[in-house]
């Protein structure tokens, strides 16, 4: 069986680690391995999933996982480079806390997650301890190197003290957590680092001991450029309430072919002999995008359960005529008709009206031509003449399916 390490480095996990060899970290001693999460939001989003993916990867190394949720620094709030953030009611940071567990838990197979809420031990702070025991070994100088906080002070509005003093907090959290559950890693995006090196170097200075740091890249488009983890500008969250699993399939199986291959090894649990089938069996034939349909399904899977996963790998199917419309059941057809525009129709309605009344055709005579040149198909059927009329023979639990050419479709709801 391969090592922690080699699976990191080989699936693109690690970013920056603050010990001389990764192996140091992960192939020795059972670690306590944390991650913090801001609770910003109800849900974690698809851009923060590498790093739960990393934490999934010491926790099936049997490595004892913490989730601490930043209820206390979410008070402060970690600068931003342009504005200062909005702090949020500790009731609400409460309820997305639980949210946040269940979804970690469910990434992370299961394994039970110890949730911790740093509010508990920073709301309770003596200020002057916290400036004599924790302030006393940070300096100015290097908390305005940092991108973050360098850039809020070259504003005109500047940065507050509260969160400019936000590393302060986070590493103390590292300190706490080290002193009260042993923990000794800490893991996050690469854009934390320096909060997490924070960490690590007041333990050593406070406890003399060694403690580690390892951080996730930042995942990229490699097709664009863009930071991952967004759809046509909008976030893809885990909760199905704010992104449904269909829309979540879909986000998977548009990813470009130049980073297919990478978010395979990140993303998904298939062993590397897997990947390195799917994608020959991808570059064979790249339109099939058998590569993106095996991420999507994996990674929705892991998301959503393999049910949700085959109902939305179903409707995908039947949209772009890979499988019957009767394949699916009352739940399937409720996504497929929420998945691509719908049009009421009467029984016995010409074809050649519900084009145009659908939009997929702009007149009478363009949509004569379409069926004509056979681009229209009701359902699997190849739409023959132009005097052609709908029946409701054709529809499967008042659906049906409208296509022009395979990409232009629309779900017909039988009036």
């Amino acid at each position: 069986m391969a090592k922690l390490s080699e699976i990191l480095k080989e699936r693109g996990y690690v970013y920056q680690h603050s010990s001389e060899t990764l192996e140091e970290i992960t192939d020795g001693k059972k670690r306590t391995v944390y991650l913090g999460v801001d609770p910003t939001a109800d849900s974690i989003q698809a851009g923060n999933l590498a790093v739960f993916m990393l934490l999934r990867r010491f926790a099936d190394a049997g490595h004892k996982i913490i989730l601490i949720v930043g209820g206390g620094t979410a008070l402060a709030g970690d600068p931003k480079p342009d504005v200062e953030r909005t702090l949020t009611d500790p009731a609400i940071i409460a309820t997305r806390a639980e949210k946040l567990r269940a979804q970690a838990k469910k990434l992370l197979g299961g394994v039970e997650v110890e949730l911790v809420n740093n509010a508990d031990w920073l709301t309770k702070l003596n200020l002057m301890e916290f400036l004599r025991d924790t302030g006393k070994h940070f300096t100015v100088n290097n908390l305005i190197k940092k991108d973050a906080i360098s850039a809020r002070m070259k504003s005109e509005e500047g940065i507050s003290i509260t969160e400019f003093s936000y590393p302060l907090l986070q590493a103390y959290d590292y300190w706490h957590l080290y002193k009260e559950y042993g923990c000794d890693v800490q893991i996050g995006g690469s854009d934390q680092w320096g909060n997490i090196i924070a960490g690590v170097d007041l333990i050593r200075r406070k406890e003399n001991a060694a403690v580690y740091a390892l951080s996730c890249p930042l995942i990229l488009d490699k097709a664009t450029g863009k930071k991952f983890g967004k759809s046509e500008g909008n976030a893809v969250w885990l909760d199905p309430e704010m992104t449904s699993p269909y829309a979540f399939y879909q986000f998977w199986l548009n990813v470009s072919d130049e980073s297919v291959a990478d978010y395979l090894k990140l993303f998904s649990l298939l062993a590397d002999m897997e990947i390195e089938a799917v994608m020959e069996l991808h570059k064979r034939d790249a339109k099939e995008r058998h590569a993106q349909k095996t991420l999507a399904r994996e990674v929705t899977t892991i998301v959503h359960g393999e049910e949700e996963a085959t109902k939305a790998e179903t409707v995908t199917q039947v949209l772009f005529g890979e499988a019957s419309l009767d394949s699916l059941d009352k739940e399937a057809l409720t996504i497929l008709r929420s998945a691509a525009p719908s049009y009421e129709v009467q029984d016995g309605a010409v074809i050649i009206d519900v084009l145009v009344g659908t939009k997929l055709a702009s007149s009478k005579t363009e949509a004569r031509r379409f069926i004509t040149e056979k681009a229209v198909y009701l359902n699997d059927e190849l739409v023959k003449k132009v005097e052609d009329t709908v029946s409701s023979a054709n529809f499967h639990d008042g659906t049906a399916l409208l296509k022009r050419g395979k990409k232009n479709v629309c779900v017909l709801t039988l009036a």
